[in-house]
């Protein structure tokens, strides 16, 4: 999409003045300077102080559906007594404030009823990924010390010879287990709460009275452990919290770029309504969906897993507004031959993150979508979810951007071989992050810690450029640029070039070893359904738009999505088993 297609006049506004003007003294969105562990930084003044006041705001929108799954359909006020009821539990096996609840489950409605439960107690909640094998988990319980565990049937069968080696553990709470228990440690949870739909008839009881800070310790959220034993993100409840002013100032910026003023909230508007795709035990999918849509008294979807069909059935018969997840989910919406036989005409918002996307789908997305806006971001799990955002007119202009920072937030370019210099506007360097949103540090890792964490910034690994107003580009991560005979090839670059080929779904550049070159670019891609090509048309169609060094060497056709970790990130490892055989000389 080119300029031509940007309404006159855009921006009427800077990014810098339109944060000044929505972080004014005494706006919704006010702005204060705080200190934080020895830094001073921005935040939102009215940020809800903790996770518990996030319970207790939710509570407000009374007999509104809050969470939807399959059949079951939650209130705000049937969760709510499903949190107190939960908290009132916990806190009789004798968990207290700053004690570790750990979850494992897929996305169900009592993964978010024990999310707040232990938040609500000052407890520091730690989900953990539920693809992980009993190993793992172990090593998650383990790491965390987790003194409680809420488990799905599937996840407790993969967990059970592992329970013992978990020292800390003094109770184990199981959800949808048909089977009888008979381990004097393990308590079925419909025995507490019943099942979903009877959560309205439970008792009405007050969340624990517990003083909570906001720069309390909130929860734990390992990284994604592609390398290396996963490290523990301590998040805060400021932290945590900082997601829902972020997402509304976000809104807000693109009326102010348009040269119009945000509309006031509506208490009585129609209810907004999100199809969840990306997994709760994953920052994007607790902090920037679940939370936000408690605290404005949003309708939740879950899915059991992605379906593209189902998505369609869903969006029409729950009137959804907002969908998306990684980039390979926008495209299915796009090109599933079932969408012309839904009524998607409710969907106001496909949004996506956690993996690079083609320009071409945001042109795309406005044509299949109308009504919908295309938007992205940009966070990770030290950074709490959101950092960055481009929507709107803003995506339109910079489709390769994943936006500016938040008006909390402040971004650095920092010169990798030196981890020290400052880099000018334009050069590409190590992107750094600073704001309310960077966690404290890795859970019982000091080294580690002091490694990624410099005086409130956030190193994160990823290649990146700033343009003169802010905007940020994501190059590549650093560890996966390839350097070919002493050439940098940032597989972003490359990928993108793919995504634009009309038969392509789904694309990653890997590096295969080479006796003198050190390494060239292979690719693995998916098609769109229907869609043909061969292997030597995609390395043409590269050759045309990039240097021959950046050319493919190899192409391998992978025939679903390809592989991805719970934040979307592509298992480039398990692409490259691809191509074991040796490089020729």
């Amino acid at each position: 999409m080119t300029e031509a297609a940007l309404p006159p006049g855009w921006p009427a506004m800077s990014i810098a003045d339109a944060h000044a003007l929505l972080g004014a003294p005494g706006s919704p969105l006010e702005i204060e300077e705080v200190t934080v562990r020895g830094v001073t930084m921005k935040a939102w003044k009215n940020s809800p102080p903790s996770l518990r006041s996030v319970v207790e705001a939710g509570r407000a929108h009374g007999e509104r559906i809050f969470l939807v799954y399959e059949d079951e359909r939650v209130s705000f006020e049937a969760f709510h007594r499903a949190v107190a009821t939960l908290a009132k539990e916990f806190a009789s096996q004798g968990v207290t404030k700053g004690d570790r609840v750990a979850i494992v489950m897929r996305n169900l409605p009592e993964w978010v009823v024990a999310f707040y439960a232990g938040a609500s107690l000052g407890a520091i909640v730690t989900p953990l990924n539920a693809w992980w094998t009993g190993p793992e988990l172990e090593y998650g319980l383990t790491d965390s010390g987790a003194k409680i565990v809420v488990l799905d049937a599937e996840r407790y069968e993969r967990l059970t010879e592992h329970l013992p080696n978990c020292k800390d553990l003094v109770r184990v709470y199981v959800s949808r287990e048909s089977d009888e228990i008979a381990h004097p440690e393990v308590t079925k949870l419909e025995d507490v709460l019943g099942d979903a739909n009877s959560w309205g008839d439970l008792p009405d009881l007050a969340l624990p009275d517990v003083e909570i800070d906001q720069d309390d310790d909130a929860t734990i959220f390992y990284t994604s452990g592609t390398t290396g034993k996963p490290k523990g993100a301590l998040g805060t409840h400021r932290g945590v919290n900082s997601n829902i002013l972020t997402a509304g100032a976000a809104g807000a910026r693109r009326f102010l770029r348009r040269g119009e003023m945000p509309p006031a909230p509506d208490p009585d508007g129609p209810q907004r309504s999100s199809l969840i795709s990306v997994p709760f035990f994953h920052v994007t999918g607790c902090f920037a969906v679940l939370n936000p849509s408690l605290f404005g008294g949003a309708k939740l979807v879950m899915m059991h897993k992605w379906d593209a069909v189902r998505a369609f059935e869903l969006i029409e018969r729950e009137k959804i507004q907002s969908a998306g997840g990684v980039p390979t989910i926008a495209w299915q919406l796009i090109e599933h031959p079932a969408r012309a036989n839904y009524d998607l005409s409710s969907l106001e918002s496909v949004a996506y993150g956690g993996a690079p996307s083609a320009p071409e789908l945001v042109r795309r997305l406005s044509e299949t979508f109308p009504k919908s806006q295309p938007g992205q971001g940009w966070g990770m799990t030290e950074t709490c979810a959101t950092v960055t955002s481009n929507g709107a007119e803003d995506y339109v202009h910079r489709p390769d951007s994943c936006g500016p920072a938040a008006a909390v937030a402040e971004l650095k370019i920092v010169d990798p071989a030196d981890g020290v210099t400052e880099l000018p506007i334009g050069a590409v360097g190590e992107l750094w992050a600073k704001g309310p949103m960077v966690v404290k540090g890795y859970w019982n890792k000091p080294e580690a810690t002091a490694q990624t964490f410099v005086d409130g910034w956030v190193r994160t690994g990823d290649l990146a450029r700033l343009d003169e107003e802010g905007f940020c580009f994501i190059i590549d991560r650093a560890k996966d640029m390839l350097i070919r005979g002493g050439e940098n090839i940032y597989c972003v670059e490359v990928e993108n070039v793919l995504y634009d080929h009309p038969a392509i779904m789904d694309a990653a550049i890997v590096g295969v070893p080479h006796r003198t070159l050190g390494e060239e670019p292979a690719a693995v891609v998916t098609l769109k359904p229907g869609a043909e090509v061969t292997e030597q048309e995609l390395r043409a169609h590269v050759a045309e738009h990039l240097a021959a060094f950046k050319v493919p060497i190899a192409v391998k056709f992978w025939h679903e999505t390809l592989p991805r970790n719970a934040n979307g990130k592509i298992l480039k490892n398990e692409l490259k088993k691809l191509f074991e055989e040796p490089a020729d000389a």
